[in-house]
């Protein structure tokens, strides 16, 4: 199988390629990303461009299957440009229509668009568990969010034109692990935390980058939750790590998370802290039944892994 990951040098990438790599079926990769790449097997090679290149699309000339990563997280190195919502937009929404287009031009069989639980938002009304069937309710103002949910509608429609192409959205709650962004494994290393019960969950790196080698395998169709269980509060997760644990009022935390994001990329943007307000479970049987997805880590098996590796 050939195979072109956009996003190619980004933190999840960097987990990713060398678990595709030991794939014995993968013939090449061709990594795309406006950053520099390196790894050491002959069969990666590197693109350094813009998703929003029309070069780019030539990439998929080819090749069999697209794992489209990029993304803008947290800024994603972009300086002060990360507050430019209309510069946020064209690369997360038009780059990833234009690589979808020269998936379809090229004749590639299979998409993998690794998207978010964040696409669900959360809300009062969520129920215990959020099957692939729920809406799509992107928080107001959670630009990440709204992009992720208006790339997976523009995959309703692309799928529908292309019924002979499939695509698959692989829904991961947050990434943690050693290559993760920094901001989301302190935010289960240090023992603060929004003063909320609301439920929530993480998954680790490598899980997510099985589910991907799964979906890849068997050309999955549709969308699929990935999450490690149980869910829990972060006060209870926080519990496993830390003797002392410090509650802050939501009001307070969520303004010092807004002038920190202006102040610096590290934290993100301020819709991770009003995702804290309500609980996002999610439900991740069907990755379970139909790809075979069995998670390594659960929640206490990942808070074990951060406290290990806390230099990470």
């Amino acid at each position: 199988m050939r195979l072109v990951i956009s996003g190619s040098a980004g933190r999840f990438a960097r987990v990713l390629v060398p678990r595709l790599l030991a794939e014995p079926d993968i013939e090449a990769i061709h990594g795309i990303d406006h950053r520099s790449a390196h790894y050491p097997d002959p069969r990666y090679v590197h693109h350094r461009l813009d998703v929003r290149d029309p070069a780019a699309g030539e990439v998929c000339a080819g090749a069999d299957a697209l794992v489209h990563l990029a993304f803008v997280l947290m800024g994603g190195g972009l300086g002060r440009r990360r507050h430019d919502r209309e510069t946020i937009r064209t690369i997360n929404v038009e780059g990833s229509r234009l690589l979808f287009e020269a998936a379809a031009r090229h004749g590639l069989d299979r998409i993998v668009f690794v998207s978010s639980a964040a696409v669900y938002g959360a809300w009062p009304d969520n129920p215990p568990r959020i099957g692939e069937d729920a809406p799509l309710r992107a928080m107001s103002g959670f630009a990440y969010a709204e992009d992720k949910v208006a790339v997976e509608r523009l995959l309703d429609g692309f799928a529908a034109a292309h019924p002979d192409i499939a695509v698959a959205r692989l829904r991961p709650h947050a990434i943690v692990g050693p290559h993760a962004h920094p901001f989301l494994n302190r935010v289960l290393r240090q023992p603060f935390y929004p003063a909320s019960r609301a439920l929530t969950q993480c998954v680790w790196e490598d899980d997510v980058a099985d589910a991907v080698a799964l979906a890849l395998t068997h050309r999955a169709i549709g969308a699929y939750n990935l999450a490690a269980q149980p869910a829990m509060s972060l006060h209870d997760m926080l519990a496993r790590t830390h003797r002392v644990r410090l509650p802050l009022p939501l009001g307070p935390a969520a303004a010092l998370h807004r002038l920190l994001w202006w102040l610096t990329p590290s934290v993100g943007e301020p819709g991770w802290v009003q995702g804290t307000r309500h609980s996002l479970a999610l439900d991740t049987g069907r990755a379970e039944r139909e790809l075979g997805w069995r998670p390594r880590h659960d929640v206490d098996g990942c808070l074990a892994e951060l406290v290990r590796g806390r230099n990470v």
